[in-house]
Protein backbone atom coordinates (compact mmCIF):
# COMPACT_ATOMS: atom_id res chain seq x y z
CA UNK A 1 0.00 0.00 0.00
CA UNK A 2 1.44 3.43 -0.99
CA UNK A 3 1.23 6.80 0.75
CA UNK A 4 -1.07 7.93 -1.84
CA UNK A 5 -3.71 5.03 -0.70
CA UNK A 6 -2.90 5.82 3.01
CA UNK A 7 -4.38 9.37 2.54
CA UNK A 8 -7.48 8.67 0.63
CA UNK A 9 -8.26 5.37 3.23
CA UNK A 10 -8.31 8.77 6.10
CA UNK A 11 -11.18 10.12 7.56
CA UNK A 12 -12.34 13.38 6.50
CA UNK A 13 -10.19 16.35 8.04
CA UNK A 14 -7.85 13.22 10.04
CA UNK A 15 -4.39 13.45 9.52
CA UNK A 16 -2.55 10.52 9.94
CA UNK A 17 -0.77 10.33 13.21
CA UNK A 18 2.23 7.91 13.95
CA UNK A 19 3.81 7.20 17.34
CA UNK A 20 7.15 7.96 17.82
CA UNK A 21 9.34 5.32 16.38
CA UNK A 22 6.58 4.71 13.63
CA UNK A 23 4.68 2.50 15.70
CA UNK A 24 0.83 3.24 15.88
CA UNK A 25 -0.95 3.09 18.95
CA UNK A 26 -4.61 1.67 19.19
CA UNK A 27 -6.83 1.38 22.24
CA UNK A 28 -6.20 -1.93 23.15
CA UNK A 29 -9.77 -2.22 24.23
CA UNK A 30 -11.61 -1.20 21.85
CA UNK A 31 -13.61 -4.45 19.57
CA UNK A 32 -11.36 -3.15 16.24
CA UNK A 33 -8.37 -3.28 18.89
CA UNK A 34 -7.68 -7.42 16.81
CA UNK A 35 -8.00 -5.81 13.58
CA UNK A 36 -6.23 -3.03 14.39
CA UNK A 37 -2.94 -5.07 15.56
CA UNK A 38 -3.34 -8.39 13.95
CA UNK A 39 0.41 -9.53 13.19
CA UNK A 40 1.68 -8.98 9.04
CA UNK A 41 0.81 -5.88 8.97
CA UNK A 42 3.07 -3.24 7.81
CA UNK A 43 3.30 0.06 8.95
CA UNK A 44 1.88 1.62 6.39
CA UNK A 45 -1.19 -0.40 6.87
CA UNK A 46 -1.58 0.08 10.21
CA UNK A 47 -1.35 4.00 9.51
CA UNK A 48 -4.14 3.51 6.59
CA UNK A 49 -5.97 1.58 9.64
CA UNK A 50 -5.69 4.13 12.10
CA UNK A 51 -6.92 7.14 9.39
CA UNK A 52 -10.06 5.76 9.62
CA UNK A 53 -10.68 6.66 13.19
CA UNK A 54 -12.08 10.32 14.06
CA UNK A 55 -12.58 11.11 17.62
CA UNK A 56 -16.75 12.54 18.22
CA UNK A 57 -17.29 15.77 20.33
CA UNK A 58 -18.95 14.41 23.69
CA UNK A 59 -22.45 13.25 23.70
CA UNK A 60 -25.03 14.24 27.13
CA UNK A 61 -27.23 11.36 28.31
CA UNK A 62 -29.91 11.41 26.01
CA UNK A 63 -28.75 12.53 22.80
CA UNK A 64 -28.63 10.96 19.51
CA UNK A 65 -25.48 8.92 17.90
CA UNK A 66 -27.68 8.45 14.65
CA UNK A 67 -31.37 8.21 13.79
CA UNK A 68 -33.30 5.86 12.70
CA UNK A 69 -33.28 6.34 8.42
CA UNK A 70 -30.26 7.88 8.29
CA UNK A 71 -27.79 7.32 5.76
CA UNK A 72 -25.66 4.70 7.29
CA UNK A 73 -21.53 6.57 6.92
CA UNK A 74 -19.88 5.12 9.95
CA UNK A 75 -19.47 2.72 12.60
CA UNK A 76 -19.03 4.27 16.04
CA UNK A 77 -16.94 2.88 18.87
CA UNK A 78 -17.75 3.53 22.42
CA UNK A 79 -15.02 5.06 24.32
CA UNK A 80 -16.95 5.92 27.38
CA UNK A 81 -20.38 5.43 28.66
CA UNK A 82 -23.14 3.32 27.52
CA UNK A 83 -25.50 3.15 24.58
CA UNK A 84 -29.08 1.70 23.50
CA UNK A 85 -30.31 0.84 20.25
CA UNK A 86 -33.87 1.07 19.92
CA UNK A 87 -37.42 1.07 17.63
CA UNK A 88 -40.26 2.86 18.09
CA UNK A 89 -43.65 1.62 17.38
CA UNK A 90 -46.76 4.16 15.58
CA UNK A 91 -48.50 4.19 18.83
CA UNK A 92 -45.26 5.41 20.40
CA UNK A 93 -43.81 1.99 22.04
CA UNK A 94 -39.99 1.66 22.65
CA UNK A 95 -38.09 -1.88 22.03
CA UNK A 96 -34.65 -2.05 23.25
CA UNK A 97 -32.06 -3.98 20.83
CA UNK A 98 -29.09 -3.64 22.91
CA UNK A 99 -26.94 -2.12 24.58
CA UNK A 100 -23.38 -0.98 23.90
CA UNK A 101 -20.40 -0.32 26.61
CA UNK A 102 -17.00 0.90 26.64
CA UNK A 103 -14.93 -0.83 23.27
CA UNK A 104 -18.11 -1.64 22.12
CA UNK A 105 -19.59 -1.25 18.28
CA UNK A 106 -22.63 0.13 17.16
CA UNK A 107 -24.05 0.87 13.96
CA UNK A 108 -23.05 -2.31 12.61
CA UNK A 109 -27.42 -3.24 11.44
CA UNK A 110 -26.76 -0.68 9.14
CA UNK A 111 -24.81 -2.03 7.06
CA UNK A 112 -27.17 -3.99 4.93
CA UNK A 113 -29.73 -1.28 4.52
CA UNK A 114 -27.06 1.52 3.97
CA UNK A 115 -29.55 3.55 6.69
CA UNK A 116 -29.23 3.45 10.46
CA UNK A 117 -32.57 0.91 11.22
CA UNK A 118 -33.03 2.04 14.60
CA UNK A 119 -32.28 4.72 16.96
CA UNK A 120 -29.04 4.73 19.26
CA UNK A 121 -29.38 7.24 22.14
CA UNK A 122 -26.80 7.51 25.62
CA UNK A 123 -27.71 6.58 28.62
CA UNK A 124 -25.23 8.60 30.09
CA UNK A 125 -22.33 11.21 29.12
CA UNK A 126 -20.24 9.50 26.31
CA UNK A 127 -17.28 9.53 23.56
CA UNK A 128 -17.11 7.82 20.66
CA UNK A 129 -14.41 6.87 17.65
CA UNK A 130 -16.23 7.24 14.47
CA UNK A 131 -14.97 4.75 11.74
CA UNK A 132 -16.10 6.07 8.46
CA UNK A 133 -17.16 3.21 6.33
CA UNK A 134 -16.69 3.93 2.89
CA UNK A 135 -13.29 4.05 3.72
CA UNK A 136 -13.04 0.89 6.07
CA UNK A 137 -14.52 -0.98 2.71
CA UNK A 138 -11.86 0.18 0.39
CA UNK A 139 -9.53 -0.77 3.32
CA UNK A 140 -10.87 -4.03 3.70
CA UNK A 141 -10.37 -5.02 -0.10
CA UNK A 142 -6.83 -4.57 0.64
CA UNK A 143 -6.59 -6.09 3.92
CA UNK A 144 -8.66 -9.13 4.24
CA UNK A 145 -8.64 -9.38 7.94
CA UNK A 146 -10.40 -5.86 8.49
CA UNK A 147 -13.47 -7.55 6.58
CA UNK A 148 -13.62 -11.07 8.44
CA UNK A 149 -13.24 -8.87 11.86
CA UNK A 150 -16.36 -6.90 10.54
CA UNK A 151 -17.72 -10.10 9.68
CA UNK A 152 -17.35 -11.73 13.39
CA UNK A 153 -18.61 -8.58 15.47
CA UNK A 154 -21.84 -8.51 13.04
CA UNK A 155 -22.83 -12.37 13.78
CA UNK A 156 -21.71 -12.19 17.15
CA UNK A 157 -24.32 -9.37 17.85
CA UNK A 158 -27.01 -10.97 15.37
CA UNK A 159 -26.44 -14.54 17.57
CA UNK A 160 -27.47 -12.58 20.62
CA UNK A 161 -30.99 -11.33 18.91
CA UNK A 162 -31.84 -14.65 17.79
CA UNK A 163 -31.33 -16.38 21.55
CA UNK A 164 -33.43 -13.71 23.04
CA UNK A 165 -35.91 -14.49 20.48
CA UNK A 166 -36.31 -18.12 21.62
CA UNK A 167 -38.48 -19.65 24.46
CA UNK A 168 -36.81 -18.53 28.18
CA UNK A 169 -38.38 -18.21 31.33
CA UNK A 170 -37.66 -14.80 33.23
CA UNK A 171 -34.88 -16.06 35.43
CA UNK A 172 -32.98 -17.80 32.65
CA UNK A 173 -33.46 -14.25 30.65
CA UNK A 174 -32.15 -11.67 33.88
CA UNK A 175 -29.63 -14.38 34.71
CA UNK A 176 -27.86 -14.36 30.80
CA UNK A 177 -28.14 -10.62 31.20
CA UNK A 178 -26.06 -9.95 34.43
CA UNK A 179 -23.51 -12.53 33.12
CA UNK A 180 -23.18 -11.13 29.80
CA UNK A 181 -23.05 -7.68 31.27
CA UNK A 182 -19.90 -9.17 33.51
CA UNK A 183 -18.18 -10.72 30.94
CA UNK A 184 -18.69 -7.91 28.59
CA UNK A 185 -16.83 -5.35 31.40
CA UNK A 186 -14.57 -8.30 32.05
CA UNK A 187 -13.10 -8.46 28.42
CA UNK A 188 -12.61 -3.99 28.60
CA UNK A 189 -10.58 -4.63 31.72
CA UNK A 190 -13.43 -3.11 33.83
CA UNK A 191 -14.38 -4.54 37.25
CA UNK A 192 -17.04 -6.78 36.51
CA UNK A 193 -18.35 -8.72 39.85
CA UNK A 194 -19.75 -5.24 41.03
CA UNK A 195 -21.13 -2.68 38.49
CA UNK A 196 -23.34 -0.14 37.77
CA UNK A 197 -26.11 -0.82 35.48
CA UNK A 198 -26.20 2.31 33.47
CA UNK A 199 -29.81 1.41 32.29
CA UNK A 200 -32.86 1.40 33.56
CA UNK A 201 -35.15 -1.40 34.85
CA UNK A 202 -37.91 -0.54 32.01
CA UNK A 203 -35.26 -0.30 29.54
CA UNK A 204 -33.61 -3.90 30.74
CA UNK A 205 -37.30 -5.05 30.88
CA UNK A 206 -37.76 -4.18 26.87
CA UNK A 207 -34.88 -5.79 25.73
CA UNK A 208 -35.44 -8.78 27.41
CA UNK A 209 -39.13 -8.84 26.43
CA UNK A 210 -40.25 -8.72 30.09
CA UNK A 211 -42.50 -6.88 31.88
CA UNK A 212 -40.76 -4.29 34.54
CA UNK A 213 -42.06 -5.80 37.35
CA UNK A 214 -41.03 -8.98 36.30
CA UNK A 215 -37.52 -7.75 35.94
CA UNK A 216 -37.65 -6.39 39.33
CA UNK A 217 -39.46 -9.64 41.20
CA UNK A 218 -36.54 -12.04 39.48
CA UNK A 219 -33.88 -9.78 41.10
CA UNK A 220 -35.94 -9.86 44.06
CA UNK A 221 -35.64 -13.53 44.17
CA UNK A 222 -32.23 -13.72 43.49
CA UNK A 223 -31.23 -11.38 45.99
CA UNK A 224 -32.92 -13.73 48.65
CA UNK A 225 -31.44 -16.94 47.21
CA UNK A 226 -27.87 -15.03 47.52
CA UNK A 227 -26.87 -14.81 44.25
CA UNK A 228 -26.91 -10.96 43.56
CA UNK A 229 -27.16 -7.75 45.83
CA UNK A 230 -28.73 -5.06 44.37
CA UNK A 231 -29.21 -1.54 45.56
CA UNK A 232 -30.68 1.01 42.79
CA UNK A 233 -28.47 0.83 39.72
CA UNK A 234 -25.64 -1.08 41.78
CA UNK A 235 -25.16 -5.17 41.34
CA UNK A 236 -22.77 -7.37 42.95
CA UNK A 237 -22.56 -10.78 41.71
CA UNK A 238 -22.07 -12.74 44.24
CA UNK A 239 -22.61 -16.72 43.16
CA UNK A 240 -21.59 -16.21 39.54
CA UNK A 241 -21.70 -20.00 39.21
CA UNK A 242 -25.49 -20.08 39.69
CA UNK A 243 -25.85 -17.10 37.46
CA UNK A 244 -24.31 -18.93 34.75
CA UNK A 245 -26.22 -22.24 35.40
CA UNK A 246 -29.35 -20.27 35.36
CA UNK A 247 -28.64 -19.14 32.11
CA UNK A 248 -26.96 -21.05 30.32
CA UNK A 249 -30.14 -21.23 27.82
CA UNK A 250 -28.89 -18.15 26.54
CA UNK A 251 -25.61 -18.59 26.71
CA UNK A 252 -23.93 -18.36 23.38
CA UNK A 253 -22.47 -21.76 21.99
CA UNK A 254 -18.60 -22.50 22.36
CA UNK A 255 -16.68 -23.64 19.29
CA UNK A 256 -14.94 -26.86 20.49
CA UNK A 257 -11.31 -26.60 20.03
Amino acid sequence: MDSTRIETTCAEGQACREAEGGATSFCGSCAFSEACTSSGYGKSDLAALHCLVEHVHAHDAGEHVFRRGESFRALYAVRRGAVKTSLFSRDGREQVLGFYLPGEIIGLNGIYPDCYPCDALTLEKAEFCRFSFPAMSSLASVLPVVQRHLFRLLSKELGMASLLAGEHTADERVAAFLVDLSERYARRGLPFEQYRLPMSRSDIASYLRLAPETVSRVLSRFRQQGWVAVEGRGVKLQHMEALREAGVALRPMQASA
